[in-house]
């Protein structure tokens, strides 16, 4: 089974993130969730990524507001795929923790989704462990086909209203 881990900053982020967690579990994907801060607990920031690959994770997705390094020190610790997610926070509006998120040194990548965007940090998730995982591949078209369904009976809804 396809296994990740989401690694959050702090416990007020976890309303914004349940989605993602909803997303992976929908799509079979074995979702281990923890708080951890980058600059508050580093050394299990540390620990955790150093022995990731080893305890079974195949994708980290790390959330973070403000001086938002989590995402990159897990990066500096694994070389596994690390998706940052910025949160939104009373600072510049989620802007501080986009930059800090997606400003990587060269060789220490992060993929990066929008500010608070857990759901698509899920699929992205599901996308690179699709790789490996072709039932998930398979999901993935299902799910995109049922949005495409979706859209077209929302325009034949509004074509019917006129």
């Amino acid at each position: 089974m396809p296994k990740a881990a989401l690694i959050m900053g702090s416990k007020s982020d976890w309303p914004a993130l349940e989605g993602c967690v909803k997303v992976l579990r929908a799509f079979g994907v074995e979702v281990e969730v923890h708080v951890a801060s980058a600059h508050r607990t580093p050394e299990k920031v540390a620990e955790f990524a150093d022995h990731a690959r080893e305890n079974g994770f195949e994708v980290i997705i790390a959330a973070a507001g403000k001086a938002a390094h989590l995402a990159g020190v897990i990066a500096g610790h694994t070389t596994l795929p690390v998706i940052g997610i910025p949160m939104k926070s009373s600072l510049m509006d989620g802007l501080d923790s986009l930059l800090s998120t997606v400003q990587m040194p060269t060789g220490i990548p992060v993929a990066t989704v929008a500010v608070g965007g857990g759901d698509n940090a899920a699929y992205l998730t599901a996308q690179i462990l699709s790789i490996k995982y072709p039932e998930l591949a398979d999901r993935l078209a299902q799910h995109r086909a049922q949005m495409a369904a979706s859209i077209e009976a929302d325009d034949a809804a509004i074509n019917a209203s006129l």
